[in-house]
């Protein structure tokens, strides 16, 4: 019988109970020690709910114990370097939910303190590891869309302000708003899919606008609600950009909240031969052009579960020491550029990378 890995979850709240722990218990080779957040209820939930592990409300117990070979991080940004770096040190294998880090400095010193170590240290990308986003990587790779010369980004929506008042809209904890909270998965897909290029200069503007005055912000729903009206609301809830890079130039327009009823969530990749519209967590569109005809095609594939292919890859790599495509070395580089846009907005100025 195979010895099964020891896994940890650090934050049992959404994104930990929608995804990771699913994909840990579904994975045949790991076994669940211990659910940790520092709201003890949370994990006494998690063990309750899925009939494993331990409720610990310091995740100091978790480093105490050389049983535990996997840390899932899916804390508060505002954590995220602090519980990663002590993890690597303690000999733990990290998957650190995105973003990286709340800015490009915290996400450097997770990558320094990585290679010190030697030990795993994956960010919650998960897009690299949807079918769909495969397939688009490998017909840019053969060259089926022929020169990618330019790729536009939306992923806007009318009113969906997470939890106002709270963690989300609160720059100290989240380190931003639309841009690092959406805008890091959609970055990220371009850059992978275009097979991460330098990013060379950067401009950019994010505003703060529909969430200010938060007790006259209208909604239809709130997710990560409800609204903490003595909170604080000072993030970015819409951003546009233009990024150079030694590819494609990229530009993106992201709202979590605009006064245009419409959800506009794709990126549109142009190459010179044919062109891809790929809809965020959905299926995408080929144009092209032959023989004198405009063709327009939608591929049929089986989706599968992004987030199982995330976890039961990272599980493998651990023992394998194979390089994952979500590896801190590569995920730095979507760090560096939404660093640079915000930078860039502060200054009113170019950023040259």
């Amino acid at each position: 019988m195979t010895k099964k890995i020891k896994v940890a979850v650090i934050g049992c709240g959404t994104i930990a109970n929608s995804a990771h722990i699913p994909a840990y218990i579904a994975n045949p080779d790991a076994e669940i020690k211990y659910f940790c957040d520092i709201i003890r209820d949370k994990a006494e939930k998690a063990v309750k709910d899925y009939g494993c592990g331990t409720a610990v409300e310091n995740y100091r117990e978790v480093l105490n114990d050389p049983e535990i070979e996997a840390v899932s991080i899916c804390t508060p940004n505002n954590v995220h370097s602090t519980i990663a770096i002590d993890c690597l040190r303690a000999g733990k294998n990290v998957l650190c939910e995105k973003p990286a880090a709340r800015t490009y400095a915290e996400a450097l010193e997770m990558q320094k303190v990585q290679h010190e170590t030697g030990k795993v240290l994956n960010i919650g990308v998960v897009n690299r590891f949807n079918t769909g986003v495969n397939i688009i990587k490998k017909m840019i790779e053969n060259g089926e869309l022929g020169e990618i010369y330019h790729v536009y980004v939306s992923f806007r929506s009318q009113r969906s302000i997470p939890g106002l008042g709270g963690a989300f809209t609160t720059k100290a904890i989240a380190g931003g708003g639309a841009l690092i909270d959406w805008g890091v998965h959609f970055l990220d897909i371009v850059m992978y899919c275009t097979g991460d290029p330098l990013p060379k200069t950067v401009t950019g503007q994010a505003y703060s606008k529909l969430g200010r005055d938060m007790k006259n912000y209208s909604y239809l729903n709130m997710w990560a609600g409800p609204p903490n009206y003595e909170g604080t609301y000072d993030v970015d809830d819409f951003v546009t950009a233009m990024i150079r890079t030694e590819g494609p130039t990229v530009t993106l327009n992201g709202a979590w909240a605009q006064n245009i009823g419409v959800d506009e969530m794709y990126i549109d990749f142009l190459g010179d031969k044919a062109g891809i519209r790929l809809q965020y967590g959905s299926d995408f569109k080929l144009y092209s052009a032959q023989h004198g005809a405009l063709l327009e095609t939608t591929p049929k594939f089986n989706m599968g579960n992004m987030f199982q292919n995330e976890i039961d890859a990272f599980l493998q790599c651990i023992g394998s020491g194979e390089k994952l495509a979500s590896h801190i070395d590569t995920v730095i580089l979507s760090a560096q550029i939404m660093q640079a846009i915000y930078d860039s907005s502060e200054s009113g100025s170019e950023i040259k990378l």
